[in-house]
């Protein structure tokens, strides 16, 4: 998986060297986050946070909207941090805290925070949670490459940890472990293999690995998606030295796929699915077709039969709009989620694996909004003026209350969504909204 990264400082994105160099600043993060999420998670990096100088967390609530956001930066509470998913963030990368120690007399020592870490597993869960390693080469003996300690405090602080030791125990805390190396971040010259290999062996399979700090080049990427590891990117990806769609197609594990296929070479399965989650289809497809799908934003597959590179829709107009996609954990499959321009299969139906589309609140306003648009004869719900639909949500909220049996309080709870859900459709609001209001206050 490639993870792009969103760093902020003082209001605005920025990129830097060695972490206090300037190199770049942009001011479109929402642009970015909505862009970025196409090809995998974000990584949103609150520098100031992290530096104990205030924070920008009304700039970072947007793109939790935006995008699938991982968020890291001063999260020094477990409280903090269950805030933090209440918003949406669906991870969150926790870094000096989780090696700082207090002492009876104030003072303060470095070793894993077992205390914190407990806490906060309990308060979000061990699936959220990602742990930064972010470690500095230090003197060591000759021909070992050398030894990485880890730093804190935004890399000033070094804490005397040995990084491959500590990462192993970190891991029974965390999902995921984010080695960032602190020498070469930020300044192109290509990532340290040697601590990469070593952090994959102290972990094993029991931990995800996913690697920043000098990433430069599409063959390196692909280098360290062979052993197993994630890659988050920023300065290459800022500076156009690696494309997200290239990083993305790079990253699969092709090496595994087929094999001796019928086609130009590997394929890879794709399953399209609705963003209400209804799967549509299954095909394939291979470099070229992957490419193609981010060029043209459609959804394109290598037909087997016809030997040849198939945009699903290319005839009928039914495309499938790419709205993200996603490589499972092995990177040998991916999920697209699309909307689609009309029934799917081939037969008629809505989905190769359902004769019907699946009734869900979106699909509700969908045809709400569409009798809007475009009012047919007689159409009732194309009446419902702002003042009318709030006369009937009080009508039916009443008729509701006072429902006696299980089939009347059906009936009148469906009169109650539908009236409700076109009053949000009138006012520009979309369900999602509502339905993101709920899950946050489900995560508080």
């Amino acid at each position: 998986m490639v993870i792009a990264s969103i760093d902020i400082q003082g209001g605005r994105v920025v990129q830097l060297k060695q972490g206090s160099q300037l190199v770049l600043e942009r001011d479109n993060a929402e642009e970015l986050a909505k862009e970025f999420d196409r090809y995998g998670e974000v990584a949103v990096i609150d520098l100031d946070a992290a530096m104990g100088r205030g924070n920008n967390i009304e700039m970072i609530k947007p793109l939790l909207r935006k995008a699938e956001c991982r968020i890291g930066g001063g999260i020094k509470t477990p409280q903090a941090a269950r805030e933090l998913i209440s918003l949406g963030a669906q991870k969150l990368i926790i870094g000096s805290q989780a090696f700082r120690l207090s002492s009876p007399g104030g003072g303060a020592g470095f070793g894993l925070n077992r205390e914190f870490l407990g806490a906060l597993e309990k308060q979000i869960g061990r699936e959220r949670i990602i742990i930064a390693v972010d470690a500095k080469k230090m003197p060591g003996p000759a021909g070992d490459g050398g030894r990485y300690e880890i730093v804190v405090d935004g890399w000033k602080t070094p804490t005397g940890l040995p990084l491959a030791e500590t990462a192993a125990e970190a891991a029974s805390y965390a999902s995921e472990l984010l080695f960032t190396c602190v020498d070469r971040e930020g300044t192109m010259t290509g990532m340290d293999l040697a601590p990469v290999r070593r952090l994959k062996t102290a972990l094993g399979e029991n931990c995800r690995l996913t690697v920043a700090g000098g990433v430069s080049s599409l063959a390196e990427l692909e280098t360290l998606g062979s052993l197993g590891c994630d890659v988050q990117l920023g300065m290459a990806l800022y500076t156009g030295a690696v494309s997200l769609d290239s990083a993305f197609i790079r990253s699969l594990n092709w090496k595994k796929l087929n094999q001796g296929a019928a086609g130009p070479g590997p394929l890879i399965p794709v399953i399209a699915q609705s963003a209400g989650g209804q799967v549509l289809m299954t095909g394939y497809a291979d470099h070229t077709a992957l490419a193609e799908s981010f060029a043209r934003g459609n959804l394109c597959f290598y037909s087997r039969t016809r030997k040849r590179l198939w945009m699903k829709g290319e005839h009928s107009g039914r495309t499938l709009r790419i709205l993200r996609l996603r490589a499972d954990c092995d990177r040998d499959a991916v999920l697209a989620v699309v909307e689609p321009a009309g029934p799917v299969c081939h037969t008629g139906a809505w989905s190769c694996f359902s004769l019907s589309r699946r009734y869900t609140w979106e699909y509700l306003q969908e045809i709400i909004a569409e009798r809007f648009r475009n009012p047919l004869p007689g159409s009732y719900t194309a009446t419902l003026d702002g003042e009318l639909v709030r006369e009937k949500i009080m009508e039916e909220a009443e008729e509701l209350c006072g429902a006696k049996t299980q089939k009347d309080l059906v009936w009148e709870a469906a009169d109650l969504l539908y009236f409700a859900t076109a009053l949000l459709t009138r006012e520009g609001v979309g369900v999602e909204e509502v339905l993101d209001e709920l899950d946050r206050r489900h995560k508080k």
